[in-house]
């Protein structure tokens, strides 16, 4: 908080590596004594990338274990057309190395399908590969099998398989985005033997060495099902493991507002100071201080579809600091800026498909400071303002990730010097706002076009009252700035909405708003703000409590108190379309965090018009079937191929967004989907015959309502006359239709959607007699 800055002067030790030809030595001895002896000496060396390279020729008993064979260059051929039905566990035992890399890019696949891509970035969203390549998948398929010999040859406790089933059980119970899982298992071939093995066994082995290196990661008793120590009948050779599917038995909508709590297990050290992202699979943070370890250079992804911490990679990382930004760009997280007792004009950027690091070009940086804004443009990364141990600015730069180079903000008609002033981006311009000149608590600000690198000052009529350590958020038309510390030092309740298109403000309702607070998060959602936690002053106390603001209506309402997080302040919040999750922070003995919530606040979902089953049909045309969103199903009579395709189209009164689709219910799987204007196309592929398929679209925004949307179909090959029954009613129907041109009156009876109705259609139809929709 603005009035208690933190700071931390604290003297850090300094680890070193051992050379390269040390750690080789070292890795090679006979005696594992000192391995015994110091487990956090161990991780460091099976984690560097030279040892790891040594320890699958020094340890035989890592390839002999796992059964590490050539790379199979079919494999991925082989993957594409596994089938989406349940295997017994017995039908598999054994994974090559090539096919565990094959079921790791597939895991990918999915995270990189949810991954959001600005809609601000001109180019479009490139494939997985040319994201990450073969080799980067080896590495994290060899990572997690070099963690897990590990724990058996050093520590002795290898995974077990009943820990395996324990960990699918607990994702499929605990999945905080149980369609993002539901398309994990999917690609997984419902298989619970490949589940356990490739999804479950790398977050297991991760969470059991940093147990392993620092007790404090691991959960005090078992209420979490992921794991303990015991040790049980059954043997960790997959021969023996009898795996069962579990199933998901989360909702796929959250309660609104409802808080659950994020886990514990392997979180990151609690922090304050620092920042987060969201990716669109993934909330990563890093950096920030705490008053244990001091200034903070690590950080860790939380996946909510597995409800699990995973650790960001140090190598390369920045030197630790707190009170930096960050921004997502679509592929990466850049930070910059910040600071420990002194300023960085240092950044980087952090890949997390591959866990990597590369530093921010420093030539023609701007100078180094903390209190700082950023934001993304879509193709830049702008910063502004802030304050060094010498002065507060009103300087800036432009950052692009794709040069590695920065280009200098316009100062002519830019706004006063000054830090703590808040920043959003429109679309075109960056709008930053408040902050002070460390005398006065400002109420102007900006308006800056990176295009014509240009400043245009916002407007003062019915402009809210100066500030600092308030929040900004933008709706999409406008900015709305809330709460914060005034020139009394009062702590504040008020707020003001800014539009850009008019140069104009309007005051935000004080009628049931939460209390006065400054260093609080906000997020918008796509129709409201939340706002939640920080600092009141007077009387100088943190809150837990927090407001959703709707300015359509100008009204708040409060958000619930029921499983709330503990109060905190300093803390950082994102918003993933569904849910904000806060994180870290610090309470108001200045006591860092690690804890956190997920608060769910569900709209009113979008209103879909109508919904159809589309195939071409050769030379005749393309033909639907209609969807009713209500009522009984539809039923798709039609062959979908070799691959099983359909495609269905959902219409909207208006232009939406839509942030996935996924089948939440049957068998399939959604290959892509598209959004033009108001109508999404989702194509489907793998979709069995004789069930009833739902596929949900999540997220879907019309600017005014948000929500899940989901439409239902029957698939029936045969059924032509769509009584979800097929018999000689249909046969006879399909036979009347023979040499007829197919047109809107018949289509059904195209069976096979070739544009003929022939005796291949008849004996397609007879073949199906006797199924029935169930």
């Amino acid at each position: 908080m603005f009035k208690t800055l933190l700071h931390y002067s604290i003297t850090l030790g300094c680890v070193t590596n051992t050379t390269r030809e040390r750690s080789l030595r070292f890795l090679c001895w006979t005696s594992k004594s000192r391995f015994w002896q110091n487990p956090h000496l161990v991780t460091n060396r099976i984690r560097s990338a030279a040892a790891a390279l040594l320890l699958l020729v020094c340890v035989v008993a890592l390839t002999s274990a796992f059964n590490l064979p050539n790379r199979s260059r079919d494999l991925w051929s082989q993957l594409a057309s596994l089938s989406t039905a349940a295997k017994p566990a017995q039908q598999r035992t054994m994974l090559t190395l090539a096919d565990r890399v094959a079921y790791q890019r597939a895991i990918e696949e999915v995270y990189w399908r949810h991954r959001i891509w600005p809609k601000e970035r001109p180019d479009p969203k490139p494939s997985l590969d040319a994201m990450m390549s073969q080799a980067q998948l080896e590495k994290k398929v060899e990572d997690y099998l070099r963690n897990s010999q590990a724990l058996e040859d050093y520590w002795q406790q290898p995974i077990t398989a009943a820990q395996l089933q324990a960990e699918m059980d607990r994702m499929a119970h605990h999945s905080k985005q149980p369609e993002v899982l539901r398309e994990l298992f999917e690609v997984l071939g419902k298989d619970p033997f490949v589940i356990a093995e490739c999804l479950a066994r790398p977050i297991l082995a991760e969470q059991l060495v940093s147990g392993l290196t620092n007790p404090a990661a691991l959960p005090r008793d078992n209420t979490t099902g992921s794991f303990d120590f015991a040790q049980h009948d059954m043997a960790a050779n997959p021969d023996d493991a009898a795996y069962r599917l579990p199933e998901i038995s989360v909702p796929l909508d959250c309660t609104d507002d409802s808080w659950t709590a994020t886990t514990t297990v392997n979180a990151p050290d609690a922090r304050a100071g620092h920042t987060a992202v969201w990716t669109g699979s993934e909330m990563i943070v890093w950096g920030g201080a705490n008053y244990s370890n001091g200034y903070l250079n690590t950080g860790a992804r939380y996946n909510p579809a597995t409800d699990s911490w995973t650790a960001t990679s140090t190598t390369n990382a920045p030197t630790a600091r707190a009170r930096h930004k960050a921004v997502w760009t679509g592929s990466e997280m850049i930070i910059w800026g910040g600071g420990m007792s002194g300023d960085s004009n240092t950044g980087g950027r952090y890949n997390p498909a591959n866990d990597s690091w590369a530093a921010t070009s420093t030539a023609n940086a701007p100078i180094a400071r903390s209190y700082h804004t950023a934001v993304w443009t879509g193709s830049e990364m702008i910063v502004w303002g802030g304050r060094n141990n010498v002065l507060w600015m009103n300087s800036g730069g432009r950052y692009n990730p794709g040069t590695d180079s920065w280009a200098a903000t316009g100062t002519t008609n830019a706004p006063s010097a000054r830090y703590e002033q808040t920043a959003v981006w429109t679309g075109s311009e960056m709008i930053i706002w408040g902050g002070t000149d460390q005398t006065n608590y400002l109420n102007t600000g900006g308006r800056y076009n990176p295009t014509t690198n240009s400043w245009t000052p916002t407007g003062l009529a019915n402009v809210p009252i100066g500030r600092v350590d308030h929040t900004a958020v933008w709706t999409g038309s406008g900015m709305i700035a809330w709460g914060g510390v005034d020139n009394f030092l009062n702590d504040i309740n008020t707020g003001g909405r800014y539009s850009p298109s008019t140069d104009s403000w309007a005051p935000t309702s004080l009628g049931g708003a939460p209390l006065p607070r400054d260093s609080h998060s906000a997020v918008w959602t796509g129709s409201e703000m939340i706002v939640w936690g920080g600092h009141l002053y007077p009387p100088g106390i943190d809150l837990n409590s927090g407001g959703k603001y709707n300015p359509a209506e100008d009204s708040w309402t409060a958000t619930s108190m029921a499983n709330v997080p503990l109060a905190r302040d300093s803390h950082t919040a994102v918003w993933t379309g569904s849910e904000m999750i806060v994180w870290g922070g610090k309470d108001i003995n200045f006591v860092a965090l690690n804890t956190g919530g997920r608060y769910c606040a569900q709209s009113q979902a979008p209103m879909a018009q109508s919904a159809f089953s589309r195939k071409a049909h050769g030379a005749a045309g393309t033909f639907d079937v209609p969807l009713p969103l209500t009522g009984n199903v539809g039923i798709e009579c039609r062959s979908g191929g070799v691959t099983n395709d359909y495609q269905m189209i959902i219409n909207f009164m208006t232009n939406v967004t839509v942030q996935s689709a996924s089948v939440t219910s049957g068998t399939g799987s959604v290959s892509s989907f598209t959004v033009s204007g108001p109508q999404v196309t989702v194509n489907l592929t793998g979709v069995t015959n004789v069930q009833r398929i739902t596929v949900t679209l999540f997220n879907v925004n019309d600017g005014t309502h948000m929500g899940n949307v989901p439409v239902s179909m029957g698939v029936l090959v045969g059924d032509v006359n769509g009584n979800a029954l097929v018999n000689a009613s249909d046969v006879s129907l399909d036979k009347s239709q023979v040499g007829q041109p197919v047109g809107m009156s018949n289509f059904r009876e195209d069976v096979n959607a070739n544009g003929l109705i022939n005796s291949v259609d008849i004996a397609l139809v007879k073949s199906k007699v006797g199924t029935a929709l169930p």
